[in-house]
């Protein structure tokens, strides 16, 4: 579900209450291909990421365009965007805990790779009226099975898909049947494995 009520906080006063593994989805801008992902999820958010501490900096670990995979300090990110980025925490999903640290390591050992734009592309694709009536419903992920360090994914990935792909690494689905490669921020919104906190504001 979408945020009802938003909860403005300046960066300053948010950034303790931010966990590591912490979603961070970014709000459409003005630019015309946020409107066209925004329409495509049935969302108003374009991007997703997730939120790491390293040391005393807090990091945006994210998928992005023409760079691929990186870590750039959140203070940064909200300065760029300023009342667009909104924190969603993670909820137990019953008895058990989401592995925090697990899902940035896995971020993490993205940073460098490159962004996933074949993956991207087929997401479009299936968008188109005809191509949707005609393929047939697209099969979930099969299970992820853990070594002794997060593997790396088999092909590049888009935001969301990282993201949800680092989740579920933790043996958690954040969108349960629907592919990593078939998962857009808005997905991300709605699933209940996250919960909206606040929204960031320079300071």
């Amino acid at each position: 579900m979408e945020p009802v009520r938003l909860r403005e906080l300046s960066y300053q006063k948010a950034r303790r209450w931010i966990r590591s593994g912490d979603l961070l989805l970014l709000r459409r801008g003005r630019w015309w291909p946020h409107r066209l992902i925004a329409a495509g999820g049935r969302s108003l958010y374009v991007h997703a990421a997730m939120a790491a501490w390293w040391h005393q900096d807090l990091m945006c670990l994210e998928m992005v365009w023409g760079r691929g995979g990186r870590a750039v300090c959140l203070s940064h990110q909200v300065r760029r965007c300023p009342g667009r980025w909104d924190v969603y925490t993670l909820q137990p999903v019953g008895s058990q805990k989401v592995d925090r640290l697990l899902a940035v390591r896995a971020m993490r050992r993205l940073t460098g790779t490159p962004y996933g734009w074949q993956a991207l592309v087929r997401l479009i694709w299936r968008h188109l009226p005809m191509v949707r009536w005609l393929l047939p419903p697209p099969a979930e992920d099969p299970p992820i099975v853990l070594a002794d360090q997060p593997p790396l994914p088999l092909e590049p990935m888009f935001c969301s898909q990282a993201v949800v792909w680092a989740y579920r690494l933790t043996g958690v689905d954040p969108v349960p049947n629907l592919p990593d490669r078939l998962t857009e921020p808005g997905d991300l919104a709605r699933s209940p494995l996250f919960r909206y906190r606040f929204t960031l504001l320079p300071d």
